[in-house]
């Protein structure tokens, strides 16, 4: 078995986000995910195809940024770590998002851990 954690920091996305109506338009939230994943063995032959390929946790997020949006960063990050989960190698993933535009002295955020069961 190998394990590595795969990254992909500071993805910035304009999504609806928040409960307040100036929130009912899309704000700019930036996203890290860190996922744990486990092969049978290392990679060997340098190939893309031995390992995940992170390509579909970006393209996952901006398909979440191009929809209705959500409430709760809490329940955005959930998103994020289900859409990383999906993948069975993935065996934990955390998931962070800040809101980089609700105060001018500081960002706030929400971060989540989840394993597969």
């Amino acid at each position: 078995m190998a394990e590595y954690t795969t990254h992909l920091d500071d993805l910035d996305v304009m999504i609806r986000l928040g409960i307040h109506p100036h929130e009912a338009v899309p704000q700019r939230v930036r996203l890290s995910v860190a996922m744990t994943v486990r092969y049978g063995r290392a990679p060997s032959a340098d190939r893309i195809d031995e390992v995940l390929d992170y390509d579909f946790v970006r393209e996952g997020v901006h398909a979440l940024a191009a929809g209705e949006g959500f409430a709760l960063q809490e329940t955005l990050v959930d998103a994020v770590a289900a859409l990383c989960l999906a993948d069975e190698r993935v065996i934990a993933v955390r998931v962070r998002s800040t809101k980089l535009d609700v105060y001018a002295d500081a960002t706030v955020g929400c971060e989540v851990t989840r394993t597969r069961a």
